[in-house]
């Protein structure tokens, strides 16, 4: 195995050129006290000596890294690679760059990958907590540093970290009412364990829905799930299982509901027929899925260029009295296909 070169340092390309260390230091930050012809020199050996410039200690120095830290539950969704998308164009046009991390909805790893974010210093945040979070406690650290944290698509309220959403209540309600409309009288609820803010407004509107045309309220119908693909695959054996099955489905995300989809009609089940189907976020594979899937449509890269510059804007001081709103609310809407037209 070979052994790794030596590190340059600024103090072997002084020795290199018979000056000071502190010379070296000066012409490497570009310092007017420096002539032209001995930066020159500086930087020419630098080059060829394979120097790297100590990126951490200079941060340290001016209290600022120029990196913003985005965390996310998930990247395998086209509505998250949307939202990464606008984020990322926001950010690098002012000079930022973006660390991507994921928690895989684990709490655990959430709090994690937040506790690495704080100690590699980060000049700000982004936040779209997992799943199975039930407080925002492992954050507090930023809030007390005054670095900006901004959450986004699943947030958490806090007087100090403005969030940019959907009204996850009405959508959900909305979508609920059109199975309802399609004639669904006993309508699964497919969620995840834990109630995170999100989940639960999802259920909130769910019920709601069931209430405004007094259908009862049946808990076995709610099944709790890590809302993978293979939850999906669960959930259709617990829909199989039931004795009186429903005849329709409301699905917190589109990945769930798409696998779910496949099982039961692996397993002879007809879908809009037997059981019609709605699911949540618009990602590729609601258009791809035979029937294609019903769905709620929130653009991804709006929102990420929103919590982006809000985010800029706390950094700069310049936000406007909008962007200073606690909760940014932005526009969903049913995208109406195939797998939920009973009538059809």
């Amino acid at each position: 195995m070979s052994i790794p070169e030596k590190e340059i340092t600024i103090y072997d390309i002084a020795r290199e050129l018979n000056i000071s260390g502190a010379t070296v230091s000066r012409a490497l930050m570009d310092h007017p006290s420096v002539n032209i012809n001995t930066k020159q020199k500086v930087q020419d050996a630098a080059k060829k000596m394979g120097y790297r410039s100590n990126q951490l200690a200079s941060n340290l120095r001016k209290k600022k890294s120029n990196i913003i830290g985005i965390i996310v539950g998930n990247l395998n969704s086209s509505f998250m690679s949307n939202v990464i998308f606008g984020v990322e164009k926001v950010l690098s046009d002012a000079g930022y760059n973006l660390i991507i991390s994921q928690s895989l909805d684990n709490v655990t790893k959430e709090i994690a990958i937040a506790q690495a974010m704080y100690n590699n210093r980060v000049d700000g945040l982004l936040v779209s907590l997992a799943y199975s979070t039930e407080n925002a406690e492992h954050f507090e650290s930023f809030v007390k540093r005054g670095i900006p944290l901004v959450y986004f698509d699943r947030a958490w309220p806090h007087p100090e970290c403005p969030s940019v959403e959907i009204d996850n209540v009405k959508a959900a309600y909305e979508i609920t009412n059109h199975l309802i409309k399609q004639g669904c009288k006993r309508i699964a609820h497919i969620t995840a364990f834990k109630l995170s803010s999100v989940a639960a407004d999802r259920f909130k509107g769910y019920r709601q829905a069931l209430e405004k045309h007094h259908i009862p309220f049946d808990e076995s119908l709610v099944i709790p799930t890590q809302l993978t693909l293979e939850a999906g695959v669960e959930a259709a054996h617990t829909l199989l299982a039931m004795a009186d099955r429903p005849d329709g489905v409301f699905v917190i995300n589109d990945a769930c509901a798409v696998s779910c989809m496949q099982e039961l009609k692996r397993n002879g089940i007809r879908i809009p027929q037997d059981i019609a189907f709605a699911g949540f976020n618009n990602d590729t594979e609601s258009s791809i899925i035979e029937p294609n899937l019903t769905t709620v449509d929130y653009k991804g890269y709006d929102m990420g260029t929103t919590a982006a510059q809000i985010l800029l804007g706390r950094l700069n001081n310049t936000n406007d009295k909008n962007s200073l709103t606690n909760k940014l609310i932005q526009p969903s809407e049913i995208v109406i296909r195939a797998s939920s037209l009973h009538k059809a």
